[in-house]
């Protein structure tokens, strides 16, 4: 298609593909069907090779988005000697996905990373340019993997040019690259393609074809064959296309229209399986050269070992212009070719089924089977929707609808899951279908945007369940409901009425599911219990990180953040190394809150920033937020106060309409420290009551009790000493159920600043805090206050010193001015404390050089953190001079890395 009113895309993507060769990013193309987006990549691409890069293409093809990674496994295959260099774990997992080798079932990620190593390895030697078309029609799996790769190849010598129809769906749209919008060409453009390619028209047919084409290029160059002097109905531009294309289909001769109707058909275009297969429908062979008057339409383009059609609405048009049992006998001999290929039979006999069929239902059910074994759910889930249409009996129907709503939650496809679970409801469900209908869409946002009656009637479906002899599927529906306790507040009655089925559960008491559906429901009536199992538990962590991340969980309901750290930070390698960034980003959620409570800022910035941007890809909107409000709350405790407001204002927008408790509370947690800080202890005591009122929205009955110190150190500073009293009370009842840690050290530290005395002072020092270092700077910084004031200047130093250098040490900037503002007053001179190594770095920075200090490789940061090791080395190549070092030797030093304490 000659390529009239494009210079200037034309111009914007030439320079992206013939810049400097690193760093170069990716552009998506998007435009309505016969815009130009393939002329446009296709001149790209003629720039590119000239410029030197190697071309790598893929293209979506309707008829295979069933199949999972096809797209990829076209991308690949030019380069697929490169994956035997690859890390073990990404190797199998891109075989498996390729089905070229048996092995565990790939995790998406896994595949991901190994595509973006080999593709980062491959253009070591030549600068890439890869090239992904009608990525709208392209398989789920391949369109996740590519953008991972997108998001990751800002300093890589590659390129990724992908187009994409107007106002459809797909993972590229938020994987951070520019957009290119192809629109209609303006009339006079228009006029002068219409004259170049149809140049004898009337002026009458030639008004018509331009008001009809309205500026499309494809439309200008296809309708002038179809046209007539007499006038046609009023058609969408799309149908009238479509029509144009299926006339010419109509007017060739046979067989080439049976050929090529199974050409349309076979969505791998192979032209020896087209020929197969035509030639068993006419029952004689069929040579290539039936498709030449298909080529000489322009049709398709036809190639030694494949057949192209021009356009996808070429192919689109084919098979809907022909009588449906005409399409069934193609489908029927595509099924007889592929005797061998068993996934591509089974679509082709569904395709061909004419009522319900279980021989092809369990077909597709193996199908199934083998696409979830291949790491591609969204396959799986096609298959096994089909297989349920085609179930005779309703029992079968809905295990299989049900089964396809279970990988839906698990690939994040919520709307598809929605629909999937109302349509198994339509029919009578067994105990055991209800019990799993109700507690599949329970994964998505922890059930937050729900009617809190919802929780009620999870727990009375969980008690049934397990009266029915299912304690298993009950044990889920149970943990469903005891994740909503976390982000919502059902009240008192429901709370005991969810503890009272899990008491009756045939569960053992250590079970880690149980003991964090108690800490959920009941994290002060069960604390002593739930802390005596996570205290035993403890001693086994990394033995299996789901397990790490539930009693990671658990402990921090009960007010052990303590382990709550240890516990979540175990549980991360496991669930990299298995790709599991959908829980890692919740493992790393509750690292990071827990470690910024301890004080832990160093460890807690890159922890954070991580969670956020894996929320973000993995589509949980309530993590982000919380990730999001922890970063606000370490930009408060140094000081930042603009960055600590933006990132508590993003925080909680994401959080207020849905009412999502935890990000709330941390956001006016964020806030008040902040205020605090600044001086505004009004504010600051206005923000942190709020944690403590049950009718506020950022209430959250377990988390509250981390907050009694921060509420008392405003209160005392804005005068507010009685309604500090009132709400300490309620929390001294409290103390006699519960052993949490942080509600016990909040009330000790409360208590001496409340009534003041060496003693009460003395006795909050004195007690368990190891591992608690902030708190313990507070109650020196609070104790040397007291001191100063009492004109013991002298006794008041030694503590003011130690909570300067501790909160120096923890990068708690804020408190730490204050202990050298009180130093000064006592006597005795403080200097300003310099910049950290560590805050001269971005979080991503920090994530890296803390992982090189420990000593490991590239290739070993890269698999951590899902970036290729080329990526890797860049960014230490920017870190080194920021730190003034030369050798990876010298980054611990550096750093003046301290280790951490988790228990």
């Amino acid at each position: 298609m000659p390529l009239f009113g494009r210079e200037a895309e034309l111009k914007d993507l030439g320079e992206l593909v013939d810049g400097p060769a690193a760093g170069r990013g990716g552009v998506l193309v998007q435009g309505e069907p016969g815009v130009g987006k393939s002329a446009v990549v296709a001149e790209a691409v003629a720039v590119a090779t000239v410029g030197g890069l190697r071309v790598l293409r893929t293209t979506g093809v309707e008829a295979e988005r069933n199949f999972a990674y096809a797209a990829l496994h076209q991308l690949l295959h030019p380069v697929r000697a490169g994956v035997d260099t690859l890390p073990a774990p990404q190797r199998c997992a891109l075989w498996a996905a390729l089905g070229l080798a048996e092995a565990a079932e790939p995790n998406a990620y896994l595949v991901g990373l190994a595509a973006l190593t080999l593709l980062s390895e491959e253009a070591v030697a030549k600068p890439l340019l890869i090239v992904a078309e009608d990525v709208h029609w392209m398989d789920r799996e391949s369109a996740d993997v590519l953008a991972f790769v997108a998001r990751r190849i800002e300093t890589e010598p590659i390129v990724l040019i992908a187009t994409l129809r107007d106002g459809e769906p797909s993972p590229l749209r938020d994987a951070g690259l520019s957009s290119m919008d192809l629109e209609r060409l303006p009339e006079d453009v228009a006029a002068d393609l219409l004259d170049s390619v149809a140049p004898g028209l009337t002026s009458p047919v030639r008004s018509r074809l331009l008001a009809e084409a309205a500026g499309n290029p494809l439309a200008l160059t296809e309708l002038p064959s179809s046209v007539t002097e007499a006038p046609d109905p009023v058609l969408p531009l799309t149908e009238r296309l479509e029509r144009t294309f299926g006339a010419r289909f109509a007017a060739l001769p046979e067989p080439a229209r049976t050929t090529l109707l199974v050409a349309a058909l076979n969505e791998a275009g192979s032209l020896s399986e087209t020929l197969a297969a035509a030639g068993e429908l006419l029952g004689e062979d069929v040579e290539p050269s039936a498709l030449a008057p298909a080529a000489e339409a322009r049709l398709i383009d036809l190639e030694a070992r494949t057949v192209s059609f021009r356009h996808p609405l070429t192919r689109s048009a084919i098979p809907a212009s022909v009588p449906i049992e005409e399409r069934r006998r193609a489908h029927l001999s595509l099924a007889e070719t592929f005797h061998q290929q068993p996934d591509r039979r089974a679509w082709h006999q569904a395709a061909a089924a004419t009522g319900t069929d279980e021989n092809v239902a369990r077909e597709l059910e193996n199908a199934a089977d083998r696409a979830r074994h291949r790491g591609g759910p969204t396959a799986a889930v096609a298959a096994l929707e089909q297989a349920a249409r085609l179930s005779p009996e309703s029992e079968r129907r809905a295990d299989r609808l049900l089964r396809a709503a279970e990988l839906a939650v698990e690939s994040g496809g919520r709307e598809t899951a929605e629909r999937l679970v109302r349509d198994a409801r339509a029919g009578e469900l067994t105990p055991r279908q209800r019990a799993t209908a109700s507690w599949l869409l329970s994964g998505f946002e922890d059930g937050v945007r729900e009617d809190l009656s919802r929780i009620a009637e999870l727990a009375r479906l969980a008690e049934s369940v397990a009266e029915d002899g299912h304690p298993d599927p009950a044990m889920r529906v149970l943990w469903g409901a005891a994740m909503r306790c976390f982000w919502a507040e059902p009240g008192a009655d429901t709370r005991r009425a969810l503890l009272a089925v899990a008491d009756r559960l045939p569960v053992d008491d250590s079970d880690p599911r149980l003991v964090a559906v108690a800490a959920y429901v009941a994290p002060f009536d069960r604390a002593g219990s739930v802390l005596g199992e996570l205290r035993e538990l403890a001693a086994g962590t990394g033995a299996d990180p789901e397990v790490d991340r539930f009693l990671g969980s658990a402990s921090l309901q009960v007010g052990a953040v303590d382990l709550a750290a240890r516990f979540s930070a175990a549980a991360a390698p496991g669930l990299r190394a298995q790709g599991r960034l959908g829980l890692l980003t919740r493992a790393l959620a509750i690292q990071a809150w827990s470690r910024v409570r301890l004080g832990d800022l160093a460890a807690a910035v890159p922890v954070a920033a991580e969670a956020a941007e894996l929320a973000k890809e993995t589509g949980q909107p309530f993590m982000y937020g919380l990730a999001t409000a922890v970063q606000a709350e370490i930009a408060a405790l140094r000081g930042e106060h603009k960055q600590a407001k933006t990132l508590a204002d993003e925080a909680e927008r994401t959080a207020l309409a849905a009412g999502a408790r935890p990000v709330l509370a941390t956001v006016r947690l964020a806030r008040g420290i902040a205020a605090s800080s600044e001086g505004r202890f009004d504010d600051a005591f206005t923000d942190l009551r709020r944690l403590f009122d049950p009718a506020d929205p950022a209430f959250q009955l377990a988390l509250r009790v981390y907050f009694v110190a921060e509420l008392t150190e405003a209160a005392v500073r804005a005068g507010r000493i009685e309604a500090l009293r009132e709400i300490v009370a309620e929390m001294e009842q409290l103390a006699p159920t519960t052993p949490a840690p942080a509600l016990h050290i909040g009330l000790r530290y409360a208590r001496a600043v409340l009534e003041p005395s060496d003693e009460l002072f003395e006795t909050a020092l004195r007690a368990e805090l190891d591992g608690w270092p902030a708190e313990r700077g507070r109650l020196h910084l609070a104790y040397g206050e007291w001191l100063r004031r009492q004109r013991r200047a002298v006794d008041s130093r030694a503590h003011l010193r130690t909570a300067r250098e501790t909160f120096d040490a923890l990068g708690m900037t804020a408190w730490a001015e204050r202990a050298r503002r009180e130093l000064r007053s006592a006597g005795e001179s403080s200097p300003r404390r310099g910049p950290d190594a560590r805050e001269k770095l971005t979080p991503h920075e920090l994530s890296i050089v803390q992982l090189a200090a420990e000593g490991l490789t590239n290739r070993e940061i890269g698999q951590r953190l899902y970036l290729s090791h080329r990526t890797v080395g860049t960014h230490l190549h920017r870190i080194f001079p920021k730190l003034g070092v030369s050798s990876r030797a010298e980054l611990a030093g550096a750093l003046k890395l301290v280790s951490g304490k988790d228990g």
